[in-house]
């Protein structure tokens, strides 16, 4: 394969938003889409999120479309969740469609970091709201992340 350096950041909630990613979940469901995406020689840079949300900075081959990578790595985790583990009162299920947004070489520390401290984000309010929340306009890429 040529040469490639592929970088996004996708972002995708739970079903209805529900705060289904408990924190017995949640290592288990980063844990998995790591292997997932490794199996799929994708590589995860960062990985956070709080209950109802999931954000991913990640290098996917050209051979792979953002679109299956996506579709994959959502199925097989809802499936993961609600069939490899030990049943739970609540189904697990992901929203349809997601987020991404492409990033530059230079872009990809600051977004790696951004999505670390996705906790400290929404406590503090300093989320970036075209990242956090999905509306029908379309944002400005100078509004990603703050300088």
């Amino acid at each position: 394969m040529a040469l490639w350096r592929l970088y996004y950041h996708l972002v995708w909630a739970t079903k209805q938003r529900q705060p289904l990613i408990s924190p017995d979940r949640k290592t288990k469901l980063y844990d998995y889409i790591i292997g997932k995406a490794d199996a799929l020689a994708c590589i995860v840079h960062a990985i956070g999120g709080i209950e109802d949300h999931i954000h991913l900075v990640v290098s996917i081959p050209p051979t792979l479309s953002i679109a299956d990578f996506v579709k994959n790595i959502k199925g097989s985790s809802a499936h993961y969740l609600n069939h490899a583990l030990s049943a739970s009162p609540n189904k697990f299920g992901w929203q349809e469609g997601y987020g991404v947004f492409s990033l530059g070489g230079k872009q990809l520390d600051q977004a790696v970091a951004y999505v670390q401290n996705q906790k400290a984000h929404h406590l503090n309010a300093t989320t970036v709201t075209s990242l956090e929340e999905y509306n029908h306009q379309d944002d400005s890429p100078s509004h990603w992340y703050p300088r």
